[in-house]
């Protein structure tokens, strides 16, 4: 007779209880958590001893309460398969909106109308719609995971999305136009001519303020005139950039010609302070990279008032760059790819509205060729430059 844990496969996290009794063996997957799989099989083990033959078949450890199950979820799976930010803000939203309702319920006892109850409550404290659908994933992915280790066998949160309103992605947007962010850079030159090249390269590629600060020198081509983003700052960490998807964007030559004379002072300043040349492409004079704080909060808000624009985020300059770029005429998927969107769904839903003339162009080309000609002596296409 014997009970033993132990894990199926070495090194896969999930444990097992292996019982031999009277010439049977039988095997239980218990789940990710050990400390659980050694306490079914102690009292296995000792129903064994007291001659209940049945309970190899009959006995069921205990459901994990979801904060149990939880914790040990972010200390092994998070802790591995889960880029640093995202798993910052799993445990934030845990602890302070999802620990508090669903802590101390087990696993199988959270219903789907207490997953519905406290979505209706979320929204009342006036959470906005997307905080509460990032909840409403966080948590369905942790049950998820639960219905894998068969610990459960439905997840109470699936489809429930329906019941948060979700907010048009455009209102979400503030872009300025090309004059005002000529604007603002003539103002940035004036007033911080250091952090020229920086707003111009945001101006110019749509990227991130994360991705910009973790912008180093080997990520920048300047023959084949690209830019490639492979990591960005996100809570004082390097981190990959989102989606974990490296992507390149291509530099204007107004761009290169800054960033070349912008590399050259740098490497003065550094001969004359005496230390290496840093890694950083925008970095203060003692060659650290900059900070989220003093970029977007203090610079950027101030040339902003300074140039008499209206406030805006400084994301919103990313939103600047792909407008300009559609009302140019360029098409939703180049615009797609410079932005690094996880789909083109996502740059249609944001941008779409802003492809000049919508779709009447495409309509008229399934037109007579002879109707095509009569119409584009008698009324000439309209420049969108």
């Amino acid at each position: 007779m014997g009970v033993k844990v132990r894990e199926k496969h070495p090194g896969s996290g999930v444990w097992w209880i292996y019982i031999d009794h009277q010439g049977k063996r039988k095997s239980k997957k218990i789940g990710r958590d050990k400390k659980l799989a050694v306490e079914a099989a102690k009292k296995i083990e000792a129903k064994l001893t007291l001659g209940d033959i049945g309970v190899a078949e009959d006995e069921r450890p205990r459901v994990p309460t979801f904060k149990e199950y939880a914790n040990q979820w972010l200390e092994s799976y998070g802790a591995t398969a889960i880029k640093y930010s995202t798993l910052e803000s799993y445990k934030n939203e845990l602890r302070n909106h999802i620990l508090p309702v669903f802590g101390s319920k087990a696993l199988d006892e959270i219903t789907r109308a207490d997953v519905k109850r406290y979505l209706y409550e979320e929204q009342k404290k006036g959470l906005s719609g997307a905080t509460v659908r990032k909840h409403l994933a966080y948590f369905g992915n942790i049950i998820n995971h639960a219905i894998d280790d068969e610990i459960i066998k439905v997840n109470p949160a699936q489809k429930l999305s329906k019941l948060i309103p979700r907010k048009d992605r455009r209102a979400d947007i503030n872009p300025l136009n090309k004059e005002e962010i000529q604007a603002l850079l003539d103002t940035v030159q004036e007033l911080y001519p250091r952090h020229y090249p920086f707003f111009l390269c945001a101006a110019r590629t749509g990227m991130r303020l994360g991705e910009l600060l973790g912008l180093e020198w080997g990520a920048v081509d300047f023959f084949g005139r690209f830019i490639e983003v492979r990591q960005a700052f996100s809570r004082h960490r390097l981190t990959d950039p989102k989606n974990k998807r490296i992507r390149k964007i291509d530099m204007s030559m107004q761009l290169l010609t800054v960033l070349k004379a912008h590399k050259n002072a740098m490497r003065e300043e550094a001969v004359k302070a005496g230390r290496p040349v840093s890694k950083w492409v925008f970095s203060p004079a003692n060659g650290k990279p900059l900070t989220a704080t003093t970029m977007a909060n203090r610079t950027f808000h101030r040339c902003l008032d300074r140039a008499g624009l209206r406030s805006v985020r400084f994301h919103d300059l990313r939103h600047s760059f792909a407008s300009i770029l559609i009302q140019q005429g360029e098409s939703l998927a180049y615009v797609k790819e410079q932005m690094g969107h996880h789909s083109i769904q996502i740059t249609v839903d944001i941008y779409g509205h802003l492809s000049p003339e919508g779709n009447k162009s495409a309509v008229d080309r399934l037109d007579d060729s002879g109707f095509q000609e009569k119409h584009t002596q008698t009324h000439p296409t309209r420049s969108h430059a």
